[in-house]
């Protein structure tokens, strides 16, 4: 079963295939994403990594939290279900 993981604190520089590369150590990589903004197609500097089993999205996360990446100590956690938010009015 995949698990999606949250990765924060990601360099605004990185690209979706180092951060792939980055957590092969983990295990198999299905896919690695990072959220960029709508209007600048610039990172946020968070992403989802999704590891092909449970126990390597918890090695993932046992030996990559915390850990440097690019000059920036990334974040790894379960990734948890989107929250419904109100919507924003200008």
């Amino acid at each position: 079963m995949v698990t999606k993981l949250y990765v924060g604190g990601i360099p605004y520089s990185a690209t979706e295939q180092e951060l792939e590369e980055f957590f092969s150590v983990a295990g198999s990589v299905v896919s690695a994403r990072i959220i960029t903004d709508r209007e600048t197609n610039r990172s946020k500097g968070f992403g989802f990594v999704e590891m092909s089993t449970q126990e390597e999205a918890q090695q993932a996360i046992t030996m990559l939290h915390d850990k440097d990446m690019g000059g920036r100590k990334i974040t790894v956690n379960e990734a948890r279900p989107k929250e419904d938010r109100p919507a924003r009015r200008f």
